[in-house]
């Protein structure tokens, strides 16, 4: 497995300290990011998931803790929208260049807007898809939202 991805790349370009951690990835897994919690030892709330949607029919990128469920209503206000729905899988898959199971939010070919789970910003560091599967990054929730020009806002359900 390679550790050096379009996210790594861009968080190196960004000047962001991070770190890479890499796991066993299970393709079988009901909840990929529930699996990648497992699998590095962490708890979920420090494990975020990359979701793909779409609010009022334009791509949006939303990170949220792996045990947590997005709220369609609070991710489509959190971008000032009326609608949200989640992002069918190809269409994730063609937009960010990632395959699905490995989206990072990083270095995706066209950046979307992103949104943060508000809780996340608690923590000193989280874990965020590397840009592959079975690959993380770890670092600072502050630092991901900056370099992401992130809104953070309550997402979850």
């Amino acid at each position: 497995m390679s550790k050096s991805t379009r996210a790594t790349k861009a968080l190196e370009q960004a000047g962001i300290a991070f770190s890479v951690v890499a796991y066993d990835y299970d393709p079988d897994a009901e909840k990929v990011g529930m699996q990648a919690a497992e699998a590095i030892g962490e708890s979920p709330a420090r494990v975020l998931k990359t979701l793909m949607a779409l609010v009022d029919g334009k791509p949006v990128c939303a990170i949220v803790p792996s045990d947590q469920e997005v709220s369609m209503k609070k991710l489509a206000a959190a971008f000032g929208g009326k609608a949200a729905q989640m992002m069918k899988p190809n269409d994730a898959e063609r937009i960010t260049g990632y395959k699905v199971g490995g989206i990072s939010p990083f270095g995706q070919m066209k950046p979307p807007r992103a949104a943060i789970e508000a809780a996340a910003m608690q923590h000193d560091l989280v874990y965020i898809n590397g840009g592959q599967r079975g690959l993380q990054v770890r670092l600072s929730p502050k630092d991901a939202a900056t370099v992401l020009k992130a809104v953070t806002a309550p997402l979850v359900a």
